[in-house]
């Protein structure tokens, strides 16, 4: 039976062959541990480890010093939050983020919250962006840091991460922003954004699981949260994973040297499969800013439809999620969605397309062609379509403003 189409890229996404190729001679001929440089196979783990570093860093435009590797985003943004805020300045136990972060932004905030910090989540507009006034106001008010994520995870939209930083750093706050489904995706700079640190993953990139980084700005003080060998100049203790991290090396270049020419074919392919969406089906909405935004992404609002029943009916056809891969199984609806302004009805009544290297206009078209009548079937079981398709409800044909 032939798969479905991959359409979530979002989640993860499929380790390129270029990839596997350089990862694999350091699975058995080349096993050393990077730590032991004493003699030639731990050098030359070691050497290893320090190309694929100088690859992860020229991606964002930082030296390789300032690379911290972990297992992932979500140890980098733990490392991030708990490592930097505890050598920030002394007593000032406050954090200022936003609604529609990664969860292990959000979690990370909770579990510091109840050890007794101070945590403000600043709002989003219709579009999904933190405005840099609301950053400001918050900021009247010292902080240790302002973390808030530089492309959204559901619905793609991009912050303005270099005002945002402008403001933080004027106010004393140290910056972090996550940027796991930035990186490799669209043009990166630390230097440019302003940010102190940067928290980035290998697998959303074509890389291998297991492999991520931190980027640490020279100058601020990191406090490790694993300890142990005193691994990564003593901010990550742990045996590093040296096949993965040769894999994210590898990607990283790729990444570098394919970034236009990608980011422009997805952008077309997203535009096509929305316009093929909109045409062919009523009551729709693009969730995210219309045009900043990741140029793979489109996030629709299917009302009437449960969007859980939706990835059911298409299970055969696409590989789809209804948001964040680390919140599939909420039945309650995204909370992305609702921070927009949308009711529980439409939280619920999402898909998140996420289009990657392996798709293809022709996928593009075959999906779409697929999802208007499983919408029409769906939504023939809608009393609340029903009420509308008779007039006893307002609706039409909708798209973004």
């Amino acid at each position: 039976m032939k798969r479905p189409v991959y359409m979530d890229h979002h989640a993860t996404t499929p380790v390129l062959p270029e990839v596997l190729d350089a990862m694999l001679p350091w699975f058995a001929e080349r096993f050393g541990n990077p730590s032991s440089v004493t003699h030639v196979y731990g050098k030359e783990a070691s050497d290893g480890v320090e190309v694929a570093r100088r690859g992860v860093a020229d991606l964002i435009g930082a030296p390789s010093s300032t690379i911290v590797f972990t297992s992932g985003a979500t140890e980098s943004v733990n490392l991030a939050l708990r490592g930097a805020v505890n050598g920030a300045r002394e007593g000032l136990r406050r954090i200022v983020t936003c609604v529609v972060e990664h969860e292990a932004v959000l979690g990370t905030c909770a579990s510091l919250e109840s050890e007794g910090w101070e945590i403000e989540r600043l709002g989003v507009d219709a579009d999904g962006r933190v405005e840099p006034a609301a950053v400001e106001r918050a900021l009247e008010r010292p902080a240790s840091m302002v973390s808030i994520q530089m492309a959204n995870n559901e619905i793609g939209t991009l912050q303005p991460m270099r005002r945002i930083a402008e403001i933080a750093r004027a106010s004393g706050a140290l910056v972090h922003s996550d940027a796991a489904q930035a990186v490799g995706r669209i043009p990166v700079d630390v230097d440019s954004l302003g940010v102190d640190l940067l928290s980035f993953s290998s697998h959303k990139m074509y890389g291998p699981k297991g492999a991520g980084a931190l980027f640490v700005r020279k100058g601020v003080r990191v406090q490790a949260q694993m300890t142990g060998g005193g691994h990564e100049k003593k901010r990550r203790s742990g045996t590093l994973n040296v096949p993965a991290l040769v894999g994210f090396g590898a990607a990283a270049r790729i990444a570098a040297r394919d970034m236009d020419a990608e980011a422009s074919r997805l952008a077309e392919l997203r535009d096509l499969m929305w316009e093929g969406i909109r045409s062919s089906i009523d009551h729709v909405k693009l969730n995210g800013h219309p045009t900043d935004r990741l140029p793979g992404n489109l996030n629709v609002t299917f009302r009437f439809v449960e969007g859980e029943a939706l990835l059911v009916a298409l299970r055969d056809v696409a590989a789809l999620s209804t948001g964040s891969a680390c919140s599939s199984g909420a039945i309650e609806g995204s909370y992305v969605i609702r921070a927009l302004g949308a009711d529980d009805d439409d939280a619920q009544s999402s898909l998140r397309f996420g289009l990657g290297r392996c798709n293809s206009e022709e996928d593009v078209r075959h999906v779409v062609e697929r999802l208007a009548p499983a919408v029409a079937r769906l939504r023939a079981l809608s009393p609340r379509f029903e009420a509308v398709s008779h007039g006893a409800a307002g609706g039409g044909r909708s798209a973004a403003s």
